[in-house]
């Protein structure tokens, strides 16, 4: 009678473990884009190691690293490669006219704008294809010159309450460049950081934009999809900055949908306006 107790005990917690397990929500696919036709960023192979070991280090998502652009289609591919439809998201750290054909840019505005899926893009990934209007529109703006180059920038934090704002504080100085956006309207994105313009040099002959507005982080919807970006990490170093760390952990998990806000109000009120 004991033994068939004991049995009875070990079946009850097998299955419970078993159903514990599969209840447990799976690892998100993150796919990590590093590759520039033009600028070369230093930083880029340090930053794509560290956001690797930042999914290693919070369990929430396994990150796929490449530097060619092979796996933007939903088309299948050879040798058991993985295409869009295996991840989440996808983050560009990238730069200049990548090499994707008609059908490769089609699939990749459809993961985000149809799937639901998240686009996070790093610094230079507003200079990534500056004459693909569709592109720019999902990223919200496109490069138009860094009238300070790299310099201690004063930020101000527009939206603390956003994932990842809460541990800059309300305004904070990074040394970092950042650009000067174009084809950007805060109509259109919700402003996360921008430059303090109060503390800037505006008689700088590259300062193009009259009212000033140098956002420099923020997130948008794009159809069904989620879209992050920030002007930082142009220095390697910034990426061992806990503060910019977690910045990206936490766009990253937004991204992916994993906390909110949900920005679909947003998005909805700014097409009603037009």
């Amino acid at each position: 009678m004991k033994l068939f107790r004991c049995v009875l005990i070990l079946l009850y917690v097998a299955t419970a473990y078993g159903i514990a397990q599969s209840q447990v929500s799976p690892r998100k696919q993150l796919l990590v884009i590093g590759e520039e036709k033009g600028y070369r960023h230093a930083s880029i192979s340090h930053a794509m190691s560290v956001i690797e070991q930042l999914g290693k280090q919070n369990g929430l998502w396994d990150t796929i690293i490449r530097t060619d652009t092979e796996p933007l289609t939903k088309k299948k591919l050879e040798y058991n490669a993985k295409n869009l439809t295996n991840f989440d998201a996808v983050l560009f750290f990238t730069g200049g006219d990548l090499e994707m054909d008609p059908q490769q840019k089609v699939d990749l505005l459809s993961f985000v704008h149809d799937d639901g899926r998240g686009f996070i893009g790093v610094h230079s990934a507003t200079i990534t294809f500056t004459r693909w209007p569709e592109f720019v529109e999902m990223v919200g703006g496109t490069f138009d010159e860094h009238p300070w180059g790299t310099f201690d920038a004063p930020i101000l934090v527009e939206d603390p309450k956003f994932p990842g704002m809460s541990q800059w504080g309300r305004s904070f100085v990074l040394r970092d460049e950042i650009y000067q956006m174009k084809l950007f309207s805060r109509d259109k994105v919700h402003v996360l950081m921008s430059l303090d313009s109060g503390k800037l040099d505006l008689s700088n002959p590259k300062v193009h934009r009259a009212d000033h507005d140098f956002a420099v982080t923020w997130a948008k919807m794009y159809g069904k999809g989620r879209v992050y970006y920030s002007t930082l990490g142009h220095p390697e170093e910034n990426w061992n900055d806990p503060r910019l760390q977690q910045m990206y952990v936490e766009a990253t998990k937004w991204a992916m949908g994993l906390v909110g806000p949900d920005l679909a109000r947003t998005e909805a009120q700014v097409k009603s306006a037009q």
